[in-house]
């Protein structure tokens, strides 16, 4: 299953937040590591802040940083949040649908049992215990993907 940028961006988010809990951190930070556009990070750490996962400060000094401890940020839950839907194929769509095969197909039931075994994983995680493994050094956070190995030292 792809995950959209949208949710992959929030993960990312959450997990450089996540390792950098001592300090206020930028978008531009977030951005220049994972080179991808501000803009459209702004709008993913918005939604992150109307949700009450991320606390934003403004002003000269601002930043953002995790408004909860990540043991409380359930993985699973963030993935539903940012996901749209999870259509793997078009007869998941009642709209849109126009497969012949829908009537008798058995596809879609297995892959909705897919689906709910992919978001029950999810849900046994928190943020914590993704960076648990990390030891929230830089080190094993360039390791683990969060940071660059050069930006490590």
């Amino acid at each position: 299953m792809r995950l959209t940028a949208y949710t992959d961006y929030t993960l990312r988010t959450l997990m450089y937040l996540g390792v950098h809990r001592d300090r206020l951190v930028t978008i531009q930070d977030i951005a220049d590591l994972h080179t991808i556009s501000k803009n459209h990070l702004m709008k993913v750490v918005h939604q992150l802040g109307l949700s009450g996962i991320v606390e934003t400060v403004r002003g000269r000094n601002g930043g953002l940083r995790l408004a909860r401890d990540p043991a409380e940020i359930n993985i699973g839950t963030v993935v539903r949040e940012t996901e749209n839907d999870f259509f793997m194929a078009e007869c998941f769509n009642k709209e849109n649908n126009t497969c012949p095969l829908t009537p008798d197909c058995l596809l879609k039931a297995k892959l909705g049992q897919a689906t709910g075994a992919f978001l029950a994983v999810l849900d046994t995680v928190t943020l914590a215990t993704i960076l648990e493994p990390a030891g929230n050094t830089p080190a094993a956070a360039a390791a683990a993907g969060v940071i660059p190995l050069h930006l490590a030292k």
